[in-house]
């Protein structure tokens, strides 16, 4: 089947249930309390690799397959790969800028493996990868230096063939979409999804895409400055499979703007908050009932076509969702009146 296949199958399966995405990987492996040498996994390095959550695709596949397959058996029908920061601007922290294509081969190899498993076991439930692209530590629209308005670290087309040396190993690997998840600066995302569509010419095939925001504060906006709609706006051209939120906050502080983006938007939904707000210790205390009851509200309000969990949630979360949402009609989506749609800091169309 190929890659437009699958979200054609996607489409049509989240028109008739709402579709659960998995938990996120960070903090389901700080719970292995790794320490230098379980990240090294017995292999050479120049820095210190403790923290390299990615690298672990490479040196614990065992450790990454089991929090992959807890999501499985969570009910997850979309996993993606733990490649947040599988980037050569990531990796360059960890000396290991080189590694990027090995590592994203890996993980999209691994999570395909554990997804095709659970196809076999139950065809009736499809499982999808998609290849997960975080934002980097690097952002195009803001400059790191307060005395230099204009500098910038990076240039959009080192970003972009950034993103293409990872997409590609990525598809490689056998991933069905591309997720650019997390995006704090909408300049980032656009350069994301231009190495996708370079990608995709070069392999004379459409990539699927899904974009989700990460709002920076209660104001609802990125840290670019943009608003859900506004970056909706600016996104828009590329069609993503779905567009949504993750990161950010809890599903309390979600929810108005989960509400605002829904109207918007002429695709699928996905919407993967934390597990509430971190503690004054950094940890997550939101409990798994809690998240399900606040997400179900989602749901009963038409709101949802996907929807998973970000920092701090866990298989038991997953779960939890999976049972709240179950039987609740997915949200219905449907093209938009031709009308210019603008965006700056704020949205604007014009009909």
């Amino acid at each position: 089947m190929t890659r437009a296949e699958k979200a054609d199958q996607l489409r049509a399966i989240a028109q008739e249930r709402i579709l659960i995405k998995d938990g996120p990987y960070g903090t389901a492996i700080q719970t292995y309390k790794l320490d230098e040498e379980g990240y090294r996994g017995g292999r050479s390095f120049q820095l210190d690799q403790k923290g390299n959550n990615d690298l672990l695709n490479l040196t614990r596949p065992d450790v990454v397959g089991a929090i992959c397959n807890a999501y499985v058996d969570a009910g997850a029908d979309l996993l993606a790969t733990n490649t947040f920061n599988a980037n050569a601007i990531s990796l360059g922290d960890y000396g290991i800028t080189s590694m990027a294509r090995e590592i994203n081969l890996a993980a999209a190899k691994l999570t395909r493996a554990c997804a095709d498993a659970a196809t076999a076991k139950d065809p009736s439930k499809p499982r999808f990868v998609a290849g997960a692209l975080g934002p980097t530590n690097k952002t195009l629209s803001l400059s790191p230096n307060v005395n230099d308005p204009g500098y910038r670290a990076v240039t959009f087309d080192e970003v972009k063939d950034m993103y293409r040396e990872q997409i590609d190993g990525l598809l490689d690997g056998g991933v069905d979409f591309i997720l650019v998840e997390t995006v704090f600066d909408t300049l980032n995302a656009k350069a994301a999804i231009f190495a996708v569509n370079e990608a995709g010419e070069a392999r004379d095939e459409v990539i699927p895409v899904m974009v989700s925001m990460t709002l920076t504060d209660l104001a609802g906006r990125n840290l670019s400055g943009q608003t859900v709609e506004a970056f909706w706006h600016s996104v828009r051209h590329a069609k993503p499979l779905t567009m949504g939120l993750n990161c950010s906050f809890g599903a309390t502080e979600l929810h108005p703007y989960v509400n605002a983006l829904n109207p918007q938007v002429d695709s699928m939904v996905c919407i993967y908050p934390n597990a509430g707000l971190p503690n004054e210790l950094g940890a997550y205390d939101e409990p798994p009932e809690m998240t399900a009851k606040l997400v179900k509200g989602w749901a009963e309000n038409g709101w949802l076509n996907m929807v998973g969990g970000c920092c701090g949630t866990t298989p038991a979360h997953i779960k939890a969702v999976a049972e709240a949402v179950k039987g609740i009609k997915p949200r219905t989506w449907h093209a938009l009146p031709p009308a210019l749609r603008l965006s700056g800091m704020e949205a604007a169309s014009f009909f």
